[in-house]
């Protein structure tokens, strides 16, 4: 007889797989594996502002060539698996993402190494992009999508919370990034609340969401708050 004290049994559990598709497209972005082929484009994109460099523990790249010599040392392998990132309604590259920390046997899998040139902060496509990649994750069969992100970043963890993911704490003197101190945030939302963020997202998406001018009747915030099971208290009061 099981003790009561005992962890919950995950029947017929089978790992899901290595990521992923070599494309992954929505009606506002589109989402390739990351290649040399997108080095000009996102290059020019991201030399719009060196800010966007300001949490991430590498860049900002100078000149094409260094930021192509990044890209084939660190981001051309399996894990981090980077895609580069298109804004439809412009034809674009404008920022990448990738999956990473991939665990198939534990079902868990990370978003992370986000970075959008300024044309496509938040823009629809941007929020799309996100969409996608956690779509990808739990249609596959991971139980638990993770985000991360520099303590001191507000905007990363705002961006966490209002894309579903649940708040789970700071890991404190987690990392030395570009000589400073990283305490790091955590954020994940789990297989089971997937249903519910993906009605969310596809009812922020949908065109009768937009106003003429391309303005959101819903915000994503607040179709997704009810899904959370903790929210950060860093951002209360901030909207």
């Amino acid at each position: 007889m099981p003790h009561p004290a005992d962890a919950p049994l995950v029947p017929g559990w089978t790992p899901p797989p290595l990521p992923g598709p070599d494309v992954m497209e929505g009606r506002l972005a589109r989402l390739e594996r990351l290649g040399v082929r997108h080095a000009a484009a996102l290059h020019a994109a991201n030399a719009e502002d060196d800010a966007i460099w300001k949490w991430l523990p590498y860049g900002p790249f100078g000149t094409e060539a260094a930021y192509l010599d990044w890209m084939q040392d660190s981001a051309l392998g399996a894990d981090p698996m980077f895609y580069a990132i298109m804004d439809r309604t412009t034809g674009q590259w404008g920022g990448v993402a990738s999956y990473l920390r991939i665990t198939p046997a534990a079902g868990s899998i990370e978003v992370g190494h986000i970075n959008f040139a300024p044309a496509l902060q938040r823009t629809p496509a941007a929020t799309e992009a996100m969409y996608l990649m956690m779509r990808w994750a739990f249609g596959a069969g991971y139980r638990r999508y993770e985000w991360k992100c520099n303590a001191l970043n507000l905007g990363s963890r705002r961006a966490a919370q209002r894309l579903g993911l649940s708040y789970e704490g700071i890991f404190r003197q987690a990392a030395v990034v570009k000589g400073r101190n990283r305490d790091t945030a955590w954020f994940a939302a789990i297989d089971a609340e997937w249903p519910a963020l993906q009605a969310a997202f596809k009812t922020w998406l949908d065109l009768a969401n937009f106003d003429a001018e391309g303005r959101q009747r819903q915000s994503l915030s607040e179709l997704t708050a009810p899904i959370l099971v903790a929210r950060d208290p860093a951002l209360a009061g901030r909207g």
